[in-house]
């Protein structure tokens, strides 16, 4: 699978209200065939700061989602909201799925 984390630093007047601003974009990434997951979280340590985690299911599927309609109009519709370009690290990777983080695990949860 193709596995991005990317972080997102946004500009304070629109941080709080970014979940509402990516809302589209996130939900067309998530329908996409392709994508395992799109997730967004938001720092603990900077509050305009947003961390995402995605994946895909493979190259294909990566360059179907920046080669998408929603990804073209995301590259117009998001960095004016940004106060610096977002920082990214993209690796493929021999899995499918989440594993355990065995160090840390919980009787029953699996």
């Amino acid at each position: 699978m193709i596995f991005i984390t990317a972080k997102f630093q946004v500009k304070a007047a629109d941080a709080d209200r970014w979940p509402q601003i990516t809302a589209e974009f996130t939900q067309a990434c998530r329908n996409e065939p392709g994508c395992l997951w799109f997730d967004w979280s938001r720092s603990v340590d900077d509050p305009n700061e947003y961390v995402l985690v995605e994946a895909f299911a493979d190259g294909d599927a990566g360059a179907a989602h920046v080669n998408s309609d929603h990804f073209r109009k995301a590259q117009r519709t998001l960095p004016p909201h940004l106060a610096r370009t977002p920082r990214i690290v993209n690796f493929e990777i021999p899995a499918d799925d989440w594993s355990l983080l065995g160090e840390m695990a919980v009787p029953g949860s699996e």
